[in-house]
């Protein structure tokens, strides 16, 4: 598997809770016709079609033990 340059940005650090930020959704998107990528859900009470989505989010990422996967689970709220 091809290793990925994380540029400048583009992703959250472990402290800030890992993933991308809006920025960096924003060029995956633009690099990647059609793709429906979006940022966390954080919010505490979002809308069902998000709560649905972070709900979804939680139990595929149950397995996550490293820093970057724990760290994204905090974020999410999981």
């Amino acid at each position: 598997m091809p290793s990925r340059k994380k540029s400048a940005g583009n992703f959250r650090s472990t402290a800030a809770g890992a993933g991308m930020t809006a920025a960096g959704v924003k060029k995956y998107r633009a690099a990647n016709p059609g793709s429906k990528l979006s940022t966390a859900v954080t919010e505490k009470n979002p809308g069902p079609k998000r709560a649905k989505r972070r709900a979804n989010f939680c139990s595929r990422s149950r397995s996550w033990k490293g820093e970057r996967g724990k760290a994204a689970r905090r974020r999410w709220r999981c």
